[in-house]
């Protein structure tokens, strides 16, 4: 069964150096979905050896959850999750968190 769009939570503002959580969920795909974040349409990857720019964060594929321990003015931006499972895939809208 093909993902649903997944519900996003996405903080609008968050002070610089505090942490952020971003939410990404769906429940109607089977086999269960994982989920891959993006930030101005860009990629964020879940290996901390490949990150842009010193930014702190753990992504968590299986639960969609998106971590930023202490942001920065470069995290700020628009972002976007996408639920995939071998049915296909569905993909939130995008919201603005500003740092």
């Amino acid at each position: 069964v093909k993902p649903m769009t997944p519900r996003c939570t996405v903080p609008k503002a968050v002070p610089v150096g505090k942490s952020a959580s971003l939410h990404c969920h769906e429940n109607e795909g089977f086999p269960k979905s994982t989920y891959s974040w993006y930030r101005n349409s860009e990629p964020l990857s879940p290996d901390t050896k490949v990150k842009p720019h010193n930014s702190s964060y753990t992504l968590n594929p299986a639960t969609g959850t998106l971590v930023f321990h202490a942001v920065h003015k470069g995290d700020t931006g628009r972002y976007s999750c996408i639920a995939t499972n071998d049915a296909g895939f569905a993909k939130c809208e995008e919201q603005e968190m500003e740092v």
